[in-house]
């Protein structure tokens, strides 16, 4: 979808911006926000492009570069770290052979690490695209890239 086309379903209020910039995001099939809808999205709130990147900085679920079909956030909160979920990272970076930031060779999954996912209830935990998961283990994180690794190669 046209970047036009998704702001024109938004009114010219800054209180927009977080609903425009996922749906922007969520639109693009390499998961981000390109720069050029920066500057769209800049214009039709009437703010400057820095508010905007001001905004996608500081939320980990914005990116400003192309990223995977399926991106992994891996919190990193102080009670996900307790239970391991550093741990669980490392296993990531080594079965994907990525590190933290990078996107697959096929473009499947891109691993990154999340301040706090909210929910220390079941940590440690991740999220893969709107998907959480909680209770984590390698060998669950390996049932978990397996039914994506299915789906994403369905699907292309």
């Amino acid at each position: 979808m046209e970047v036009e086309t998704i702001l024109s379903k938004y009114p010219r209020r800054k209180d927009y911006l977080l609903e425009i910039l996922h749906d922007i995001q969520n639109q693009n099939p390499n998961t981000y926000i390109p720069h050029e809808a920066i500057q769209k999205v800049a214009d039709h709130l009437n703010i400057k492009k820095a508010q905007v990147y001001g905004v996608i900085g500081y939320y980990s679920m914005f990116s400003d570069t192309p990223r995977g079909k399926y991106v992994i956030q891996v919190c990193a909160s102080p009670v996900c770290n307790m239970m391991g979920s550093s741990n669980l990272l490392d296993f990531l970076k080594q079965k994907l052979n990525v590190e933290i930031g990078e996107t697959t060779p096929d473009g499947l999954f891109t691993l990154e690490t999340a301040e706090c996912l909210g929910n220390c209830a079941v940590a440690p935990a991740m999220m893969v695209n709107q998907d959480m998961y909680g209770n984590l283990t390698p060998g669950i994180i390996e049932n978990i890239l397996e039914q994506y690794t299915t789906r994403g190669k369905l699907k292309q």
